[in-house]
């Protein structure tokens, strides 16, 4: 057998393993691939199930607050969004609830459970505080304008004393001011002309 023979012979041995390996990659990738598409599906299936259980609560919000979400994004790590900072993701492990908050010192972990009642729970709280805090800064702002006295503040006399006051104030300022730099103007002169007497006294 010639060397030529040899050498092809080789090379097709070499290519047929080649072809092999990227077959063996190919099938890994594949099994990877299944398995990744499979713990996604996973965690968008408890997070749907996790939304049905919070269906009606999120029915319950009024109307007029726009504050909340309520989407479930289906990305590389699927999240059902509660407002614009929180959500519920799942863990690594595929089985528990991670209720998470975004903020500006970082992410919070605001709770966490494998039971899906008790992070509905979570959830259901967290939305009745928001609402809580809502009708609160509505509520202390009403009542700081019905105690608002708007005969004292708009009477134009008062404003125009306090007016008069304040320039009145500016004006002394600015005349004590002057008279401090009047004041070291004349002893710089009375230095200069004196000065030389006063030391030749002193020695």
């Amino acid at each position: 057998m010639s060397e030529v023979e040899l050498d092809a012979k080789q090379i097709e041995r070499k290519v047929s393993d080649l072809a092999e390996a990227m077959e063996r990659v190919r099938d890994d990738q594949a099994a990877r691939d299944d398995v990744v598409i499979e713990m996604k599906q996973a965690r968008i299936a408890r997070l749907e199930l996790l939304a049905k259980d919070l269906q009606p609560l999120f029915k319950e919000v009024p109307d007029d607050n726009d504050q909340f979400e309520f989407a479930l994004t289906n990305g590389e790590n699927p999240r059902l969004w509660i407002d614009m900072t929180s959500y519920v993701r799942m863990g690594r492990d595929r089985r528990e609830y991670e209720f998470v908050k975004d903020t500006r010192m970082g992410r919070t972990i605001l709770g966490h459970s494998e039971d899906r009642e008790r992070m509905s729970k979570m959830v259901s709280n967290y939305v009745a505080e928001r609402i809580l805090e809502r009708e609160r800064m509505i509520e202390g702002e009403w009542v700081a304008m019905r105690n608002y006295d708007f005969d004292q503040k708009g009477d134009p006399e008062a404003a125009q004393n306090a007016g008069k006051a304040r320039g009145r104030g500016f004006g002394e300022v600015i005349a004590w001011f002057v008279l401090g730099i009047a004041a070291g103007a004349v002893a710089l002169l009375a230095w200069q002309r004196y000065g030389a007497e006063v030391m030749a006294l002193l020695q």
